[in-house]
């Protein structure tokens, strides 16, 4: 019937809509900044740096040195990524460079080539010594 059609998923780590859109047919070239949100459908070329989400679709191709809050990736990127919370790489999802981030989620499908780091604010906790063997 009317409206039993599943609602369009959209990725876990975004909570609100983009604000400003790079549509498939664009290519982009420079420094790219944005208090808000960023969904890239075309090509960009330079850094990124948004205080919001930053999803990359499918059709999105970017080369460039990315910071924001969450990052998504169903398209390709190469350079490195800094995600404040988390980097989400959908089973398009392509990523080759180095990557920082406080979580990081690959669904199966998805590609990632290069090194990782974790953020936390959690002090690294004292090296565990092993058991001693009890002598009773």
């Amino acid at each position: 019937m009317f409206g039993s059609r599943k609602p369009q998923t959209t990725p876990t780590t975004i909570s609100s809509k983009p604000e400003t859109v790079i549509g498939a047919n664009t290519r982009f070239q420079g420094s790219l900044t944005s208090d808000g949100n960023i969904r890239i459908d075309g090509s960009v070329e330079g850094d990124i740096e948004v205080l919001g989400n930053l999803i990359v679709g499918e059709t999105g191709r970017v080369i460039a040195s990315v910071k924001a809050q969450n990052v998504h990736v169903s398209g390709a990127v190469k350079g490195e990524i800094t995600a404040m919370e988390q980097l989400e790489i959908s089973p398009t999802g392509k990523v080759w460079g180095d990557i920082t981030a406080a979580a990081l989620h690959i669904e199966p499908g998805g590609l990632f080539r290069g090194q990782s780091a974790m953020t936390t604010t959690i002090d690294e906790p004292l090296l565990l010594e092993a058991p001693r063997p009890s002598n009773g």
